[in-house]
């Protein structure tokens, strides 16, 4: 920032003061903030867009996700917002009656995926946040660059209205996504672990007499997943990376035939794909970062580790990490500055469990993906989908991983009476 902007900064208005500044107002952020503000603790999240609606932004809600939920008293009140429940998910092939599996069997209040549109929760949880005096949202606001003092973190300055402004934190958390500029403003660096994959997505009418959960479909060297949403399909047309402009040049008309010849039963509808615009690319790789934290930094969620889209469970990892960080940080956040023993509790946390599903990821990608993509054969769902037994592990990985991270802090030690 130049010397002249920085003056008119410091001269016309002087830094926001925080304990815990968060950037980024994905559900890692919102969830982190609202723990961190039940506890008492000054948080302010700072989200670049004017809302939190993002066209094809993953709307999935785990079983984990919900019990948390109950265990912040919200199960109820998130149940009311418009959703649809997810229980089983048919992987492609002939015998779709021996290819689905199941989340019926798992333990939980919640034994389903629920479909809620993210912008929906997303705002339902900032408001409930809203509710306790200590914390603060603001919209519009562009993080620019981390704020550093003898090699420490100390705050951010964002850009809102043309108008650069400054924060000053005791803890810092980069929640913003897999760009995340925090991330590349402290010089650290991901590494990339899979040649990730390319995905269409668009939304079709749904009929009414048409499955409910999540369907795939494979033929011809092309993927297409089926997410409900009530009166409308989401789907994800998945393609060998690198050839979106091969089928653009092909045009539209060649796609919607290419989407019949997957699933003959959007011959009806695909006709009201008009062009391009109706399409978005979504570009996605794994990848990750050695070391989540800096003194008075710490990352989360998708600035982390980016998660595969395959089996939906990034938004779910994304949670995990708010509740690891809320269980370390509460407590150090009401003393002072956070040592880094606590922010490295947090990467001990959720690392390796983070690291096992995206080798899960990485070997179901090459066992169903890549198998779907290879036209010169057809397509068969792994062997171990003939066994019923088999079929219940599955949708326990997808929920619960190889470890699930409870909030152990209280749900709430100040009432939101108190705000003034």
């Amino acid at each position: 920032m130049s010397e002249q902007m920085h003056e008119r900064l410091t001269d016309e208005e002087p830094p926001l003061r925080t304990t815990c500044c968060i950037v980024g107002g994905g559900p890692a952020g919102v969830i982190l903030s609202l723990i961190l503000a039940r506890n008492g603790i000054p948080t302010l999240l700072l989200e670049a867009a004017h809302d939190f609606d993002r066209d094809f932004r993953g709307d999935t809600v785990h079983p984990p996700t919900m019990e948390l939920f109950e265990r912040l008293g919200l199960a109820e009140e998130v149940l009311k917002l418009p959703h649809d429940i997810v229980s089983t998910f048919t992987l492609p092939g002939q015998n779709e009656g021996k290819n689905s599996i199941s989340f019926a069997h798992l333990k939980s209040r919640f034994p389903y995926v629920m479909m809620m549109s993210q912008a929906i929760l997303l705002d339902f949880l900032a408001k409930e946040a809203q509710r306790w005096p200590c914390f603060t949202l603001i919209m519009q606001a562009n993080v620019q660059e981390l704020i550093f003092e003898n090699d420490r973190v100390v705050g951010v300055r964002y850009k809102k209205d043309g108008r650069m402004h400054e924060v000053r934190a005791t803890l810092t958390v980069g929640a913003d996504g897999r760009s995340s500029r925090v991330r590349r403003s402290a010089g650290i660096e991901p590494v990339k672990l899979t040649d990730g994959i390319d995905v269409l997505w668009f939304r079709l009418p749904r009929h009414d007499d048409e499955a409910r959960g999540i369907m795939g479909r494979a033929a011809a060297g092309r993927i297409l997943i089926f997410l409900n949403r009530g009166h409308q399909w989401q789907i994800g047309y998945i393609f060998p990376k690198g050839n979106f402009n091969h089928l653009r040049e092909e045009g539209i008309e060649a796609f919607r035939e290419s989407l019949v010849q997957v699933e003959p039963a959007l011959a009806d509808r695909v006709h009201l794909l008009h062009d391009w615009k109706d399409v978005a690319l979504l570009k996605v790789e794994s990848n990750r970062v050695s070391e989540w934290y800096r003194d008075g930094l710490l990352l989360i969620g998708d600035a982390a580790h980016a998660m595969s889209p395959i089996g939906g469970v990034g938004i779910n990892y994304a949670v995990q990490d708010a509740v690891a960080a809320a269980n370390a940080l509460v407590e150090p956040l009401k003393n002072g500055p956070v040592p880094l023993k606590a922010l490295a509790a947090v990467q001990k946390e959720r690392e390796w469990p983070t690291k096992v599903m995206q080798n899960i990821q990485a070997a179901m990608q090459k066992m169903l993906v890549n198998r779907g993509l290879d036209s010169s054969r057809p397509f068969r769902p792994p062997f171990f989908l003939r066994w019923p037994l088999f079929r219940r592990i599955p949708p326990w990985l997808i929920s619960y991983g190889v470890r699930t991270t409870r909030l152990k802090v209280p749900a709430d030690s100040v009432s939101p009476q108190s705000k003034p």
